[in-house]
């Protein structure tokens, strides 16, 4: 029979991406991407298929409002 031995410190080491300074980094990141889908034309934005509509009211989401598979 195998054991799993768990280091007893395990749980206090820091993870990555979990601090307050990376949540804010990916808050940015976010924001960025979203003024960049705000300011493509039309024609690139058929080409990714999705309205002038759905563009803006995507741009206009705070960026704390993601899905929470955007922040694995």
């Amino acid at each position: 029979m195998e054991r799993t031995i768990i280091h007893p410190l395990a749980h206090s080491r820091p993870r990555r991406h979990t601090g307050l300074f990376d949540r804010l980094r990916q808050m940015r990141e976010i924001r960025r991407q979203r003024r960049a889908l705000s300011e493509l034309s039309g024609h690139l934005l058929k080409d990714i298929g999705i309205s002038a509509d759905e563009a803006r009211r995507e741009s206009e989401r705070p960026a704390w409002d993601v899905p929470s598979h955007w922040l694995r």
